[in-house]
């Protein structure tokens, strides 16, 4: 049984992916699942520090998860992130 969301649980998530920074890391994971911080910051051509604080947003609103692989910090898409990039690209 599938439980739906709250008004207030889906407010945090599409707070979450309103900038064009966010919504283009989003589909940048989802193509390439697994990336750090600063693969994410040269494919999108971005600064380091700004597009750090916007995965940490994406992760805070749920959208990303992070996994420790040694000194590395690597990005995936949560499952309600893979919804939300699947549903951008619908425009």
């Amino acid at each position: 049984m599938r439980k739906e969301k709250t008004p207030k649980q889906l407010e945090r998530y599409f707070k979450g992916s309103a900038n064009h920074w966010r919504i283009a890391i989003l589909l940048l994971l989802e193509k390439n699942p697994g990336i750090t911080v600063d693969e994410i910051t040269e494919r999108v051509e971005g600064n380091f520090k700004t597009i750090s604080q916007h995965t940490l947003i994406l992760l805070r609103a749920g959208l990303l998860n992070k996994k420790y692989k040694g000194r590395n910090v690597v990005h995936f898409l949560s499952p309600y992130g893979k919804k939300f990039a699947k549903f951008i690209k619908t425009f």
